[in-house]
């Protein structure tokens, strides 16, 4: 990832320096070290940020790795104020030293972390971190996603990814800061909701200037006081009523208007932080049996995205990797993606939120039920949430995918409990997304029913869906994998029916494709789109459905069922996958 863009783009600084690059390195897989002034032995060097599995990071050990050691030294003296080191994720449990002091340590491998490194820094000299990074990579009972607990990558699993995968950076700032930021639409009224939370040095009369701009047009210069160092806030904006250019403020994947903000705290009229950030006027919810985005029916037309890469696994190549991607599926005729068993790097969810692309958020899951493997996954995910709750392009959160972790739904209540509870838990925390508590059959509390159904048969699919009794002929009736779709107790109550996975034609044309995977297979590039196109055709047109999401994206290692292959070229001309996404005909 490139050094000189910011990761946190919606709480922005100038006064930052990245730390990705080249670091020092030893695996600990006997855990043999303790403290970082033990003789470790570096005998490595990584290229941060990428994990030590892939080729990238210069290492590409993709063995089985229990524990490693980072080391680097960085140049930033304590002068004024405080000085905030970053890790964007860490998987999966990380202890941080700075100059041998202990100053963080994180659980949770797909979620940030930071620590006020002030008081650790030396007056002169480099200064020296040292990151000690935990992940069995047999604990099944730790949110761990697509990553495979076998040594090779086998059916839909993957590369593991140990230690640091997203950006290191440390930044300075004062003495009292803005520590966090959250924007929340408020599209009935014409508002947009600022909470505004700052850290330090406890101050009377703290005041912070926002300001908002649509384009050159300064919407609001509005002056807060805080209370309690947080400041809570509804910013009204001019509403045009029923003129045409009402919708020139709105975001969608058609037209994602963002609007800039500047954010500057005060205090006895002196500025002590100023961050630049955005938000954007939007609504998603549910209305019946449709998905509404800004008050209207919005079909979705998803795609799986696994958000892996060949030589650099979980980590993007670069910024413009990320960009790259966001544009590829709106240019394949996707308004958004499910992002599968990740937590996406913040960069993704910036170029979806300027580009326009909605994104379903999940969890990655753990697959083993434990209270312990509660406890981590309800604490990764309310970190999650938190993290993504301000970015427009996020429209439903996803906590559980097929079971996974709770398999025994139909006759435990202790699964069905957690899935509910996490449910609650996230509506809890944000109320002004859909929540999807299990994805993909078994479904008890939830706004929109996934299911996940691989029949390649199109006009099988055209025949199970297009009923006029969908009670009888689905819900009462086992469907894909010997699944029930809803749980006694929970029939369905008029939720929107989103086929959320179904397609995974695989089509590979190497010399290694009798060793690829998929759920059926195309021999021909005119196999393929045409075995596409005659799916696409369906589901655009069954009524019971107010969106899909093919499976997928591009390839990913031996899953060979992506549109694109794993280095992103389209299988087929470009063209035609749109068409087919799109249901336009030949000639149309």
């Amino acid at each position: 990832m490139s050094d000189f863009l910011y990761p946190r783009p919606q709480l922005e600084r100038d006064n930052w320096l990245s730390l990705n690059g080249q670091w020092q390195f030893a695996f600990d897989d006997d855990l043999q070290f303790h403290l970082p002034s033990d003789p470790i032995g570096w005998d490595m060097s990584i290229t941060v940020p990428f994990a030590p599995e892939a080729a990238a990071s210069g290492i590409g050990h993709t063995g089985f790795h229990r524990s490693c050691w980072y080391r680097r030294e960085f140049d930033m003296a304590p002068g004024e104020g405080r000085v905030i080191l970053h890790f964007g994720a860490v998987d999966y449990a990380a202890r941080v030293w700075v100059n041998g002091h202990l100053v963080v340590e994180h659980e949770g491998g797909h979620t940030p972390f930071s620590a006020d490194i002030s008081g650790s820094l030396m007056e002169q000299g480099p200064q020296t971190v040292v990151v000690h990074a935990i992940d069995d990579p047999h604990d099944l009972a730790k949110p761990r996603g697509k990553q495979d607990w076998l040594v090779d990558p086998h059916s839909i699993w993957y590369p593991r990814t140990t230690g640091i995968w997203q950006t290191v950076w440390v930044e300075r700032v004062a003495s009292t800061y803005i520590q966090k930021l959250r924007w929340t639409p408020i599209f009935d009224g014409y508002e947009i909701g600022c909470e505004i939370f700052a850290c330090g040095e406890i101050m009377d009369d703290l005041f912070v200037e926002v300001k908002l701009w649509h384009g050159e047009n300064l919407l609001a210069d509005d002056h807060y006081k805080l209370i309690g160092h947080e400041a809570n806030r509804k910013i009204a904006l001019s509403d045009p009523g029923i003129d045409d250019s009402r919708n020139e403020l709105l975001w969608s994947p058609e037209r994602p208007t963002l609007l800039t903000a500047e954010l500057t705290l005060h205090h006895d009229g002196q500025v002590l932080d100023s961050v630049r950030s955005y938000t954007a006027l939007r609504s998603v919810a549910i209305t019946r049996d449709r998905f509404m985005l800004n008050g209207r029916p919005y079909p979705l037309r998803m795609v799986l995205d696994q958000g892996y890469w060949p030589d650099t696994l979980m980590t993007a190549p670069s910024d413009d990797a990320l960009r790259r991607d966001v544009e590829l599926a709106k240019a394949m005729g996707f308004n958004g993606v499910r992002k599968h068993q990740k937590i996406e790097d913040p960069r993704y969810l910036y170029w979806a939120d300027r580009l326009g692309l909605l994104v379903w958020e999940e969890m990655p899951s753990a697959y083993r039920f434990s209270s312990k493997a509660i406890t981590r996954i309800v604490h990764e995910w309310t970190e999650a949430i938190e993290r993504d709750y301000s970015h427009p392009c996020v429209i439903v959160w996803v906590p559980f995918n097929e079971s996974w972790g709770v398999p025994n739904l139909t006759s435990t209540q202790a699964h069905r409990n957690a899935v509910e509870a996490l449910y609650h838990l996230t509506r809890t925390l944000d109320g002004t997304r859909p929540v999807i508590g299990n994805d993909g059959w078994e479904a008890s509390a939830t706004d929109i029913l996934g299911i996940h159904d691989y029949d390649a048969d199109p006009e099988k699919l055209r025949s199970r869906y297009e009923t006029t009794e969908p009670a009888r002929t689905l819900f009462d009736q086992r469907r894909p994998a010997g699944r029930i779709l809803t749980l006694d107790g929970f029939p369905h109550r008029g939720q929107p029916i989103v086929l959320t996975e179904f397609g995974g034609i695989a089509f590979d044309k190497s010399a290694t494709a009798e060793h690829t995977w998929g759920y059926s297979r195309a021999d021909s590039e005119a196999g393929f789109i045409d075995h596409y196109r005659r799916l696409l055709e369906v589901v655009n047109t069954t009524l019971l459905f107010s969106g899909f999401c093919y499976t997928q994206f591009a390839d990913t290692f031996q899953e060979t069922n992506g549109l694109l292959c794993a280095d992103r070229t389209p299988k087929v001309p470009i063209e035609q996958i749109n068409a087919a996404t799109r249901n336009i005909q030949p000639g149309e």
